[in-house]
């Protein structure tokens, strides 16, 4: 305890010290920083025309000498004095009073002091933490800096006539925005503690405390400054996304057009997209759905490819319609080879970052170098990474580096910060430029562009796009595109890039997603096994009378585009499965939707194998050729039941309800859970039951 002596004592020290406050001074301080702060505004951004010489060490010594020029005065020796004090008597004696300070008066005090009962807000230790409103926005306390020798020495004048200090800030001077350190959990012991303080001052400048929240009714408070800041700024952008998709491919007749040609799509990034719209609690925009993405984002236990044979192995299933009792899925499915790994080859990367001011959100930039942290762990240490970065203008922050010089290549990762405009072409050119210089004989070289896709400077026209990548392509460096956050996600860009680059597209969301894109589909992602991979479905109108592709509407090509190997079509990497699946509807079904036209060849002189649906024909090329390789096989009326087969349906049929298919009517969400439930399989992952909750929660968002 403390005796009456020496709490005297410490009382008298605490008024002497502060000079008393002037209430006209302090308006007028205030009117003159205002208007100062207003003229600055154009400014205040930009960096101070100065003839001494810009070095660090040259500013370093600028800076202490003002200091101590400044603390040296009279004034500035009064001051440090009275807070040093002042803070003291806040962190070592007043806590330890049940009542505040015996025998001081509460009108003694300052206005803003007296004030204290009905504002219920806290200030603690010295100028340190302070307490406020929970979820409260950030705001910044303008705070004046003396410059000159010359103007400490007048505020010292002033003191010493019992005057508040004249005004600290010239209209040249400029402001510096100061935020607090954020404010400790209160706890019940501090809720116990009163706590005092008289009006604060600080060297130089003056900060007005400002209401907080209300506190326990047993704590005596003060007026407290600015709230506490979140740890990462999000900023509000407009909803400007951009998808990438067309018009669901309709029902076509089989005697008019027997023949459907389109390219393989390995691409995840609509799935990704709707899992963030439904855990965000709406349905995800009907454009963002691509129902093939969705069916190939998971990974299936299909036939793998016999050693020393083609690199993928095809697989056809024939089955009933979930959601019509009249028509059949086809169901094709291709399983690509999965090479040992340690027979790889040596791997080369790009990170091409977007480092523009929209990437600055904790699912943009922050997430971005999580997820690479996670794929380096699966790097070998001869392979090489570099990393290019891409704002108002690009620039290359690592040279290429080994993967077991771990280290150096976090610490490039974590430097990086988001700010400026989006120079997505000047990004891809350094990023094409480091390739080259990496690539050798027998390596596989890869750019990872990771971005929201908000290209706003050089090259924004998804279309000039592809016909940059296209002329890069054939290189030998791939293209893969990673999407990060939303509000202006440009899907129609990335899947430009991607399709094009001869890579994946994939939108991350969680770090679960990075790790599953990342880590354990990492061999398909970088490896190709095949390249220009297209599927040629030829139905036989003997048996089949109408058909329909479902997704793949971005991946059409001219039956004609079959057999020219100079039309570009989609990858297939290492352990890579695709999915592709019809609905067609035999002859002499009811649920026929079109009329026989009257001068076409009556239906008994089409010929046909009556034990056929039609005709699957695959082309493809190994890696570096020029020429496709053919793969032809027949398409049974009805094979055995396959859990695989149930479980593609079923996504295939969600995304149809999410994108209001016509096709689909009379079945639900809940009837695509039932059965995307049943046919889980092993499900190591848990991708299938996740898949299973976002039916679910479909259903309750439709309602």
């Amino acid at each position: 305890m403390i005796d009456d002596d020496d709490l005297a004592h410490l009382k008298s020290a605490l008024r002497a010290a502060p000079p008393a406050p002037d209430p006209e001074a302090k308006a007028a301080n205030l009117a003159l920083a205002q208007k100062n702060f207003t003229d600055l505004q154009g400014t205040a951004g930009t960096a101070r025309q100065t003839g001494k010489r810009p070095s660090p060490g040259a500013r370093l010594m600028q800076g202490v000498g003002s200091m101590l020029n400044t603390l040296t005065t009279r004034a500035g020796l009064a001051a440090t004095t009275g807070l040093v004090a002042a803070s003291l008597a806040v962190v070592v004696v007043l806590p330890q009073m049940e009542d505040g300070i015996p025998g001081l008066p509460l009108d003694s005090l300052s206005p803003s002091a007296q004030s204290a009962d009905e504002n219920k807000g806290t200030i603690t230790t010295g100028l340190e933490n302070i307490s406020a409103d929970d979820g409260a926005a950030v705001t910044e306390t303008p705070v004046v800096r003396r410059e000159n020798r010359a103007d400490a020495e007048s505020d010292a004048i002033a003191q010493s006539e019992g005057t508040r200090a004249a005004p600290l800030l010239e209209s040249t001077e400029e402001l510096a925005l100061v935020k607090p350190a954020p404010a400790p959990a209160t706890t019940a012991k501090r809720a116990e503690t009163e706590s005092f303080a008289g009006e604060s001052q600080a060297v130089g400048g003056l900060m007005d405390l400002q209401q907080s929240a209300p506190m326990n009714e047993r704590v005596r408070t003060l007026p407290i400054p600015v709230p506490v800041p979140d740890p990462m700024p999000q900023v509000q952008e407009a909803d400007t996304e951009a998808f990438a998709n067309a018009e669901a491919s309709p029902v076509k007749v089989v005697i008019e057009e027997p023949v459907s040609t389109f390219s393989i799509d390995v691409d995840t990034a609509s799935y990704s997209v709707v899992r963030s719209s439904l855990m965000s609690g709406h349905l995800p925009p009907e454009q963002a759905v691509r129902v093939e993405e969705m069916v190939n984002y998971f990974p299936y236990a299909y036939p793998a490819p016999e050693a020393g044979g083609a690199p993928f192995q095809p697989t056809v299933t024939v089955s009933g319609t979930p959601w019509n009792d009249d028509t059949r899925l086809v169901h094709i499915a291709l399983q690509g080879e999965l090479p040992a790994l340690e027979d790889r080859p040596p791997l080369n990367l790009v990170f091409l970052i977007d480092t523009s001011g929209s990437m600055q959100n904790a699912n943009k930039l922050p997430l971005l170098k999580q997820s690479f942290r996670l794929m380096l762990a699966e790097l070998r240490p001869e392979d090489q990474v570099s990393i290019v970065t891409y704002a108002g203008s690009a620039g290359q922050v690592l040279e290429p580096t080994k993967a077991e010089d771990r280290s150096k290549i976090l610490n490039a990762l974590d430097n990086l910060s988001a700010g400026g405009s989006t120079a997505g072409q000047a990004g891809l050119q350094q990023a094409y430029a480091v390739a080259e210089d990496m690539s050798e004989d027998g390596e596989v070289t890869r750019v990872i562009l990771a971005t929201d896709g908000d290209f706003n400077v050089g090259l924004s026209n998804p279309e000039a796009l592809k016909d940059f990548i296209a002329d890069k392509r054939d290189s030998g460096t791939y293209l893969s595109v990673l999407g990060f956050g939303r509000g202006n996600l440009d899907d129609a860009t990335m899947q430009a890039l991607a399709q094009n680059g001869n890579g994946q597209a994939a939108y991350i969301d969680t770090l679960s997603e990075a790790r599953k894109v990342l880590v354990d589909q990492l061999s398909g992602a970088l490896f190709p096994i095949a390249n220009d991979v297209k599927i040629q479905v030829e139905f036989n109108p003997a048996t089949v009378a109408e058909y329909r592709l479902i997704g793949y509407e971005t991946r059409a090509l001219k039956r004609e585009d079959f057999n020219n190997d100079a039309v570009d079509a989609g990858e297939i990497g290492a352990g890579h499965a695709v999915t592709a699946i019809y609905e067609v509807t035999p002859v002499g079904s009811p649920a026929v939707l079109n009329s026989p036209l009257r001068y076409t060849a009556a239906e008994d002189s089409v010929t046909g194998p009556a034990d056929e649906l039609g005709f699957l024909r695959l082309r493809y090329k190994e890696p570096g050729e020029d020429t496709s390789t053919l793969i032809a096989t027949p398409i049974p009326l009805q094979t055995l039941p396959s859990s695989e087969a149930d479980f593609a349906a079923a996504i295939a049929g969600f995304g149809q309800l999410l994108k209001g298919s016509d096709y689909v009517r009379g079945w639900t969400f809940a009837d695509a859970a039932t059965l995307a439930g049943g046919a889980k399989g092993e499900d190591a992952f848990g991708y299938r039951a996740e898949a299973v909750t976002l039916m679910r929660l479909a259903e309750s968002l439709s309602k």
